[in-house]
């Protein structure tokens, strides 16, 4: 059972199908990002999947269940939709304290998840003279509070620093792979969620439009593999003659269709020539994500 499920999810609102049949599941372990343009409909799944949103049809569970049906969601649950949720006056530490209370945490898990995030050295600061980044980590600090095994997090490098994005990059790879968790994140800093993901999902006006692993995104529907070589002249007709398609892209560098790597690199040795590149052509995040939402 995977610990996220989206099963054929309807949403409208008035006449607008904020999201349309949209179906795809998170495993435990993993870092899942959940891509598309504004308006594509992100928001309304997340909220779904929270209990926050009615879906007109189709089902959003955590761990097999409803959000409103799980016995004690903040332990099960994490959640992170906006950084604006706070009491202006109220110190970070006592911000937690009061969700504790109401979760029937102990107090000290406020202490706790103010150092997991980096904020223990503002524990005792008002909210209201909080960064937008600092804002973010109190929000993913609550988020901690139940140590749970399920992450949902909406836009979370929102006002975070270059700093901050490392950190938070780091973070939710530890929470995946060493703690287990499932972690679904929505985020429009491809560049930065090409770097923490596992698996992306791609959605654009209410419809999945992708989904997969990052490696299957990113790499190019034809195999194309660079071969670079002093002696590309003469390991050209020799690759052509072991069934490639040779480009020749400039001096020394070959553009390679319908072999693998391993193929080249036979070929290579049997003619003694020496290779210093072999490596399969990858689409970057952004690319691939403008072409599949904007048909560029």
């Amino acid at each position: 059972m995977a610990a996220i499920e989206i099963k054929n999810l309807v949403k409208s609102f008035g006449p607008v199908k904020a999201v349309d049949g949209v179906s795809f599941s998170v495993e435990a372990g993993s870092v899942t990002g959940y891509l598309g343009p504004n308006g594509a409909g992100k928001t309304t799944t997340l909220r779904s999947l929270l209990g926050l949103v009615t879906p007109d049809s189709g089902e959003a569970l955590v761990n097999g269940r409803r959000y409103v049906a799980l016995p004690r969601p903040v332990t099960e649950v994490g959640a992170v939709l906006e950084a604006t949720n706070f009491h202006p006056g109220r110190t970070a530490r006592n911000h937690l304290r009061v969700l504790c209370t109401a979760a029937g945490l102990p107090g000290s898990r406020a202490d706790e998840a103010l150092e997991q995030v980096g904020l223990a050295d503002a524990a005792d600061k008002r909210v209201l003279g909080f960064s937008l980044g600092m804002r973010q980590r109190l929000a993913l600090a609550s988020a901690l509070l139940g140590r749970p095994r399920v992450y949902i997090l909406d836009e979370p490098a929102n006002g975070l620093d270059p700093a901050g994005i490392e950190w938070l990059r780091g973070f939710l790879r530890h929470l995946a792979h060493v703690e287990g968790a499932a972690v679904l994140v929505s985020s429009h800093v491809l560049a930065e969620v090409e770097q923490t993901v596992d698996n992306v999902v791609i959605i654009a006006k209410g419809r999945l439009v992708r989904q997969g692993s990052l490696a299957e995104l990113t790499s190019n529907g034809e195999r194309v593999i660079r071969v670079r070589s002093a002696q590309a002249a003469d390991l050209a007709p020799a690759l052509e003659t072991a069934g490639g398609m040779v480009e020749r892209v400039e001096d020394g560098l070959l553009r390679v269709r319908g072999l693998d790597a391993e193929t080249i690199g036979r070929v290579a040795l049997d003619r003694r020539i020496v290779v210093t590149e072999v490596t399969q052509e990858r689409s970057d995040l952004q690319t691939v994500f403008l072409e599949l939402t904007e048909g560029r």
